[in-house]
C-alpha cells in the first residue's frame, strides 16, 4: 500500500466512530425518520434531478449518510471507502435505516478491480473527496471506465480557491496553499476535525493535493467525458474558514459573513460519458 494510503486510512479509520456518533452526521435522524436526508444531498437534490431506479456508486463514501440519502431517492446504491472503520459504520447504518446498500473497501484507483467496469448509470462523488487523491487524471479514468455509455457524473467538492486559503486567518482571505496540481502532498498535522466530537485522536497526520477547476474538467474530457454542468456556490456545509464565516441555518451551510461574493467556496459539476 502506498503511504499516502497507509496515513489517510489511518486517519479516517480512528475519526469514523467519532463522525456517526457527533450531532453534526445526524445518524439517529436516518434511522428515525426513513424521508431524511443528508444536507449535502438536500443541496444536490435539485440538479441531480430523478435518479429513480439508477445504478449509482458513490467514491469515497465514508460513513454512509449520503449514500444513503441517494437511496433514497430512489437509486440501487453501491458504496466504496478504502477505511473498513467508516465501513463497519456505513453497513450499520444501512442496515439500522432498513435500506438495502452495497458496501465495498477500496481505495478510488482500485475501484475497477473490485467494482464490474462500465456497469453504472450514475457515479457520484461528495464534498470533500478530491483533496485525497494525487492525480486527477487517474480519476477520471476511473471515473469513465465505472460508467456505462450515457452515464454520468455528479460531483460537488470544495472549490479548489477555497482550499488555497489559509484557515489560521480570522481578518482577511489569504492565498497560502497551491491552486493547481503538484506531484508532492500537501503534509498536515491536525487533532481536528469537521464535525463535533469529544474525541482525542492520534492519527493526526493527512496527505492531500490540490486541483484547479481547469485540471479537472480537462481530465474528464480527455478520458471521454462530455462536460454538461458547472456551477460555483458560495457556501461549504463546513466551517471551511472559523471566524469568517456564518452559519445560513436555513441549508446548514457556511458562508463568507464579509462580502461573500468575494469567494466561490464550492462547485457542482456534472459530465456524461460519451
Amino acid at each position: 500500500m502506498d503511504e499516502y494510503l497507509r496515513v489517510n486510512r489511518e486517519n479516517w479509520d480512528e475519526r469514523a466512530p467519532a463522525h456517526a456518533a457527533s450531532p453534526g452526521y445526524e445518524v439517529q435522524r436516518f434511522i428515525d425518520d426513513p424521508s431524511f436526508l443528508s444536507r449535502v444531498v438536500r443541496f444536490d437534490e435539485p440538479r441531480l434531478g430523478d435518479i429513480r431506479g439508477l445504478e449509482a456508486v458513490h467514491l469515497q463514501c465514508h460513513i454512509g449518510t449520503d449514500t444513503l440519502s441517494l437511496a433514497r431517492l430512489g437509486a440501487r446504491m453501491t458504496g466504496l471507502d478504502l477505511s473498513p472503520a467508516s465501513l463497519v459504520q456505513a453497513r450499520a447504518l444501512a442496515e439500522r435505516a432498513g435500506t438495502a446498500i452495497r458496501y465495498v473497501e477500496s481505495d478510488v484507483y482500485s475501484a475497477l478491480d473490485v467494482l464490474r467496469p462500465a456497469s453504472y448509470d450514475l457515479v457520484y462523488t461528495g464534498v470533500g473527496a478530491l483533496c485525497w487523491l494525487p492525480s486527477i487524471e487517474r480519476w477520471a479514468q476511473v471515473v469513465t471506465g465505472l460508467l456505462k455509455p450515457g452515464g454520468r457524473l455528479f460531483i460537488r467538492d470544495g472549490h479548489p480557491m477555497l482550499f488555497t486559503l489559509d484557515e489560521t486567518y480570522t481578518d482577511k482571505l489569504v492565498a497560502e496553499y497551491p491552486y493547481f496540481e503538484r506531484e508532492e502532498p500537501l503534509v498536515f498535522a491536525s487533532a481536528a476535525t469537521y464535525v463535533a466530537t469529544d474525541v482525542t485522536f492520534s492519527e493526526t497526520t493527512t496527505h492531500e493535493w490540490s486541483h484547479g477547476i481547469g485540471e479537472i474538467v480537462t481530465a474528464l474530457i480527455n478520458a471521454g467525458m462530455q462536460i454538461t454542468g458547472l456551477a460555483g456556490h458560495g457556501s461549504v456545509p463546513w466551517e471551511a474558514l472559523p471566524g469568517q464565516t456564518t452559519l445560513d441555518e436555513s441549508s446548514g451551510e457556511w458562508r463568507l459573513t464579509d462580502r461573500p461574493w468575494r469567494l466561490a467556496a464550492s462547485f457542482t459539476l456534472q459530465a456524461r460519458k460519451l
